[in-house]
């Protein structure tokens, strides 16, 4: 127990330092323009991996994303220098990006829109004047629930899949924060819970679409990335497969949508089914645009 305790301190120890540099030397406007995106140059239309030999190495890199003032990029790397996997950031201080160790690895990160949260599936920190707080359990309905990731919009809905390594038709759920407190959570409909491997949601802000990825009958071969539309009734459109620049025979898996809104990260395993060689990609989020439903 002792061991176990001293583990947990030391993560959340070394979370607080790092993130506490994070809120006392950054500010809140963006980078210069030249220096966005840890200094790449976008992509087009075209998927390519993300700052080749900064992030996307030959082993293992996955779930990166940015906080909402585009200031810093969390990831998570194992394979090379990594022997364990490890929860690692690049911050833009003083002119230049800064990789660091946050800590072994706690989750995989997302942040709610106005950045004052940092969620890691089941667990959170919340952002405080001097840095962020220890890591948090969120509350019953959800802190017993396996969850990979947690998504949360603007107005507080949280989605998140639900684990369960015996059930692959595990379903992608959402629950509403209704006068501070959050209902019990509900499965989605069938548009979006159909196939086997429903994981990893990202929601747009505005609730306008979800991100996905599944094995489903209409796919590559493998784990694809889906996105579907929410209707002007209230109700979630078909899935649509984002295509074959995208998807391909591999595991392509945990997209989401950059705070500016410009591109699309995804994982996708560039090796063997052991995954020791899994890279992140960005393309131009306009490919979101040319799937949405023309009013």
């Amino acid at each position: 127990m002792r061991t176990t305790t001293l583990f947990s301190l030391a993560i959340v120890l070394s979370v607080n330092s790092v993130f506490a540099q994070d809120t006392n030397d950054n500010t809140n406007t963006l980078p210069p323009l030249e220096d966005l995106y840890l200094g790449q140059t976008p992509p087009g239309v075209d998927p390519t991996p993300f700052a080749p030999g900064m992030v996307s190495t030959p082993n293992y890199e996955y779930g990166g994303v940015f906080t909402p003032d585009m200031n810093a990029f969390y990831f998570i790397a194992s394979g090379g220098e990594y022997e364990a996997s490890t929860f690692l950031v690049f911050e833009y201080i003083e002119g230049d990006w800064v990789k660091s160790v946050v800590s072994p690895r706690v989750g995989q990160p997302t942040f709610s829109p106005d950045g004052k949260t940092m969620h890691l599936g089941r667990r959170y920190m919340e952002h405080t004047p001097t840095g962020w707080s220890e890591i948090k359990t969120l509350d019953a309905p959800f802190n017993d629930q396996l969850i990979m990731r947690l998504s949360v919009a603007t107005n507080g809905t949280y989605y998140f899949d639900t684990y369960d390594k015996d059930n692959p038709e595990f379903p992608i759920r959402y629950s509403r924060l209704i006068n501070g407190t959050y209902e019990e959570p509900k499965p989605l409909d069938k548009a979006i819970n159909t196939g086997t491997q429903l994981n990893h949601p990202f929601i747009a802000p505005d609730e306008s679409y979800l991100l996905w990825d599944a094995k489903r009958e209409d796919g590559q071969g493998n784990s694809d990335i889906y996105i579907s539309f929410k209707q002007k009734d209230g109700s979630w459109g078909e899935a649509l497969n984002l295509g074959d620049k995208v998807n391909t025979e591999a595991w392509e898996a945990a997209a989401s949508v950059t705070p500016d809104g410009k591109y699309l990260f995804f994982n996708r395993n560039m090796g063997s089914d052991d995954y020791e060689n899994v890279d992140i990609f960005w393309v131009d989020a306009q490919l979101i645009e040319n799937l949405r439903p023309k009013p």
